[in-house]
């Protein structure tokens, strides 16, 4: 096989990276994006020559002002999407915020409304069906030894909910 052909054939997903941060009830952190009419957590797209860690560290920083230690990998998603092509999704733990890091946070004005601390219920009801199953997938996962994979925010050989 040619060498283009075998390049044509691989896949080339965008990358997206975020953190999940949570309070001391174990709500997570959802942010209002100006721009989306859903919510999401803070993070965004992995850029050229950027692990996906960093890209969650450096969107965390623009997003919300704030560099807590970002932790561990909880979740790896893939995602296709027949009109933005397949993304493959990666959520660190940002671990529980402090009172000085909540008191630090400064939104990103042009990006970001507004920011809450909301349980599982309400996750589900404040963004769409696939990014709720991956936000809840990652919290678990971080009673688990290692990071959950996903495909469409699910397990793999679950149903769809």
């Amino acid at each position: 096989m040619a060498p283009n052909a075998q390049e044509a054939k691989m896949a080339h997903p965008r990358m997206a990276a975020g953190a999940l941060f949570f309070d001391a009830a174990g709500r997570v952190l959802m942010v209002e994006p100006t721009y989306k009419d859903y919510w999401e957590i803070p993070g965004g797209y992995v850029e050229t020559g950027e692990s996906p860690l960093h890209a969650a560290i450096r969107e965390v920083q623009e997003e919300l002002g704030i560099t807590p230690p970002i932790g561990r990998l909880l979740a790896v998603d893939w995602a296709p999407n027949d009109a933005e092509g397949d993304k493959v999704l990666y959520l660190f733990d940002g671990g529980r915020l402090s009172q000085e890091d909540l008191a630090q946070i400064t939104l990103q004005p042009d990006e970001l409304k507004s920011f809450e601390f909301l349980p599982p219920d309400q996750v589900t009801e404040r963004t769409i069906p696939r990014l709720a199953r991956r936000i809840l997938a990652a919290a678990a996962a971080r009673n688990e030894a290692a990071p959950v994979y996903l495909e469409h925010g699910q397990k793999p050989g679950d149903k769809a909910a």
